[in-house]
């Protein structure tokens, strides 16, 4: 099933592409570069080399089924392109690095140059996972995060998961809009800069994590209709354009190489793949698994997850390691918020009764009517899969980055709302995901931005500005006009957290921040000693929702998960304004609660407003227990 196992004296690792640049030749001999490029659209290639002493254009020899190729005596440091039946030259579409940006050479890569430190990294169990979200450019470029990777890995975070790294137009993207896939942005650093950072991070014992997008290419620098038009379904359109033909071996491969690319010569530990939907082909998803995993080395954890608005389950059963669970997300942010415009309103009805199912089963919807689905059916059965199938956030680029002004969620909610919604994810057998900033409790924005100029930057801002037409906030066009610019500096600089958070502990914000973050410290520290353990085999027992004053669903309930050890975690989660009657308080030890002394109002059958608590029954020592975390909500209300 796989290649070979890890070699730990192996220092420097590359993925032999089968089309682009390749050096090839042993070490040491004279410098040579296999050139290939399929351009079925074209009746003729050169690859024009623009610098040392090969200078000038050579001649690709046709191979058939519209490939073409060339080896030139030119080695690592090469700029070239591909130049287009004598006329247009274009960028490598599976470039290693775009030092000029995406119009700008390709540049040719020694991808075994970097010499590898922590070469006996195999990665993490999926169930060790807490994934920390985080945008590149935002927190400096590939060395500002490296030197974030100690506090995050003091914190309990055991991943992070990069935003897409893929080649875009401009200096500042979120990345989704990404050309050349297989070039990781020159507005971050290089290649061998990105390697460190992987390297750092794995030293750490931290996880890292890729945004991969494989539904669409971004409006500028994307060249592929010049000289391969059937790489495209002219007949089938999607948001963005001709949808992208899988079906095609050339497409194909195209992608599943550029997954194997990241895995293998950049020992990414993982991928998230985007809007899965968007290709709606399950038979090729299984495919590109399957090919993927054929390639792992042997003995290395590799995961792979799905973001699918579809919530197809069956991907989940054998192919796919687990999915970002929406449902949890939406279902908690109307509990929170109240919000119920747009997808929110799916939510609306009975917003408790869908988390319960959230955590029961893992899907909300699966396979029920959606009224933001004109009705249909969405989503499959998910309740045989285990809680670790699915990734559950509060926040996340998508989540705070499409509101018009980003609002994190401590503008949205209160703080103990807030801190008892994120026991619940931090805790829950589901694997959390962090965004950026959240564990310091930052109300700084994250917008949307992008670096566009001249017409495109016109479409791409009023066209966002348009979106929010249908809220009945932004019904009024002055308001929509206050909606910041993608395009601006000023926007890209909002959205970019301060260099070290931590480093100011002197003033009240600085406080703040800390405190927050050691809420999160004393979960994680939970999760890790009592809950990671466990988790392998574990199945939820049910949830159940509490009874209102009124006789009706309060915003509460208890949920039961039996762990693979046999032992039991319970949470009870109170989300109302109000106190609830809490008779049936489960079984076993808390292990974490907040706000500080929960259990004297339970001990009295009260769940109070804005509660979490967790229980696991067992052998649980007071080192383990959520002492720390109880002392962390005592310095929050002392403060």
């Amino acid at each position: 099933m796989s290649e070979s196992p890890i070699d730990p004296h192996a220092h420097h690792h590359a993925h032999c592409l089968p089309f682009g640049a390749q050096l090839v030749g042993a070490a040491g001999a004279k410098p040579r570069t296999r050139f290939r490029f399929w351009a079925p659209s074209c009746k003729s290639v050169h690859v024009d080399i623009e610098n040392g002493p090969a200078q000038g254009a050579h001649e690709m020899t046709s191979t058939g089924n519209g490939w073409y190729e060339a080896t030139v005596d030119t080695g690592a440091g090469t700029l070239y392109r591909f130049r287009l039946d004598g006329e247009h030259a274009v960028p490598d579409p599976v470039s290693r690095f775009q030092p000029d940006d995406v119009h700008g050479p390709s540049e040719v890569i020694d991808a075994r140059a970097y010499r590898w430190e922590h070469t006996n990294w195999s990665g993490r169990p999926w169930q060790e996972t807490v994934l920390y979200e985080l945008h590149v450019g935002t927190m400096g470029g590939y060395a500002g995060v490296q030197k974030r990777l100690p506090e995050l890995a003091a914190l309990g975070v055991t991943a992070i998961e990069l935003m897409p790294l893929n080649d875009f137009p401009g200096k500042h993207n979120w990345g989704y809009d990404g050309v050349l896939p297989y070039a990781p942005d020159s507005a971050y650093g290089r290649p061998e800069e990105l390697k460190a950072l992987i390297d750092a991070a794995h030293g750490l014992g931290l996880m890292v994590f890729l945004d991969v997008v494989y539904n669409h290419f971004g409006p500028d620098g994307n060249y592929l209709h010049e000289y391969a038009r059937t790489f495209f379904r002219e007949g089938t359109h999607t948001p963005w354009g001709p949808a992208i033909d899988f079906d095609r071996s050339e497409v194909s491969d195209f992608f599943t190489d550029n997954a194997i690319y990241w895995i293998n010569e950049y020992r990414i530990d993982g991928l998230r793949f985007d809007a899965v939907h968007a290709i709606d082909n399950h038979r090729w998803l299984r495919e590109l698994s399957d090919r993927i995993r054929a390639k792992v080395q042997h003995g290395r954890h590799v995961h792979l997850v799905l973001e699918n608005e579809h919530n197809s389950a069956s991907l989940l059963e054998t192919h796919f390691d687990a999915q970002w669970n929406d449902d949890a997300h939406n279902t908690l942010h109307v509990l929170l918020t109240g919000e119920t415009e747009g997808y929110y309103h799916a939510y609306e009805d009975q917003p408790i009764r869908r988390l319960a199912r959230v955590l029961s089963e893992g899907f909300a919807y699966q396979g029920d009517p959606s009224p933001i689905h004109d009705g249909a059916p969405r989503g499959e059965p998910s309740g045989h899969l285990p809680p670790t199938s699915f990734v559950m956030f509060l926040q996340n680029h998508d989540q705070v980055g499409n509101r018009a002004f980003g609002e994190r969620l401590r503008k949205l909610t209160s703080d103990d709302a807030l801190r008892a919604a994120t026991g619940l994810l931090l805790l829950s057998p589901q694997i959390p995901l962090l965004f950026m900033g959240e564990e310091y409790g930052s109300t700084q924005p994250f917008l949307f931005f992008t670096d566009y100029t001249g017409d495109l930057a016109d479409a791409v801002r009023e066209g966002r500005r348009k979106e929010f037409a249908r809220f009945s906030s932004f019904s009024d066009e002055k308001k929509r006009a206050q909606i910041p610019d993608p395009n601006d500096a000023k926007t890209f600089a909002l959205s970019s957290p301060p260099e070290s958070p931590q480093a100011r502990a002197q003033d009240d914000e600085g406080k703040d921040r800390l405190e927050w973050s050691h809420f999160y410290q004393s979960a994680l520290a939970v999760r890790s000693k009592l809950i990671t353990p466990r988790l392998q085999h574990s199945k939820s027992l049910g949830a159940t929702v509490l009874v209102a004053h009124d006789g009706g669903d309060a915003n509460a309930l208890v949920a039961r998960w039996q762990l693979g050890d046999g032992e039991t975690l319970s949470i009870a989660l109170n989300l109302s304004k109000e106190n609830v009657k809490f008779a049936d308080v489960p079984a076993g030890k808390v292990i974490f609660e907040t706000p500080p002394r929960v259990r004297e109002q339970i001990d009295v059958n009260v769940l109070p407003s804005n509660t979490f608590v967790a229980w696991l029954t067992g052998d649980v020592s007071d080192d383990a227990s959520g002492h720390d975390a109880r002392m962390a909500g005592q310095q929050e209300r002392n403060a």
